[in-house]
């Protein structure tokens, strides 16, 4: 996972209200990861609100709200689609799952933070895409609920909301990432389109406009 992918993550979380932490400064290679590397952010709402429902499986920012605190592992592999042939054979994907790695999840969060159901550890992971066309599509969430996903971000969907909140007047030099969407934006080089997990979602906001 290269350092932009996880900015990019990282800006989307913070500005939806979110407290976010890095869960380590360095990258493993040579070796297999210890619980805790599994982990690329953690993340902490503190405006989350007792009583609240779960969250979607689809994590729009519309849901972020119904998240109190969650793991996330991101897994920018952007030219590929998380089809079920590719979770079926890349159990990497799901490492961050297992139960060495919540248990190291833990120490992150006080201990009063939650009892209830909507206060429960949400374990999120953003990916690319998923496949659009049927069965596979429905396959491959099924695979992802089944090995203990709580919800999924498509990076698309986090770049578009973020997009949607950057203003080209304002200078985001404290953010690398920000800054250069902001100057993409600025020179019309970036093109709002619809959302890849729900294109039907999309395709309505369209017809709302005309």
């Amino acid at each position: 996972m290269s350092a932009i992918d996880e900015g990019i993550v990282r800006e989307y979380f913070e500005q939806n209200g979110f407290l976010v932490r890095q869960a380590r400064k360095y990258q493993v290679s040579a070796r297999r990861k210890t619980g805790d590397e599994e982990i690329d952010l953690v993340v902490y709402n503190p405006a989350w609100r007792r009583g609240s429902r779960r969250a979607d499986f689809f994590l729009f920012s519309s849901e972020l709200p119904l998240v109190q605190k969650a793991i996330v592992a991101v897994k920018g592999w952007h030219t590929g689609v998380f089809s079920p042939a590719t979770l079926k054979s890349s159990p990497e994907i799901f490492r961050f799952l297992e139960e060495k790695v919540l248990k190291e999840a833990s120490n992150f969060f006080p201990p009063e933070a939650g009892d209830d159901e909507g206060g429960a550890l949400t374990k999120i992971l953003v990916l690319p895409s998923l496949p659009t066309a049927e069965p596979f599509r429905s396959q491959s969430v099924e695979l992802l609920k089944a090995q203990g996903v709580d919800a999924i971000i498509s990076f698309r969907a986090m770049l578009l909301d973020i997009l949607d909140k950057i203003e080209i007047n304002q200078n985001y030099s404290k953010s690398d990432t920000l800054q250069v969407m902001r100057i993409l934006k600025n020179y019309d080089l970036l093109k709002d389109t619809q959302l890849d997990m729900f294109p039907d979602r999309g395709a309505a906001s369209r017809r709302a406009k005309t």
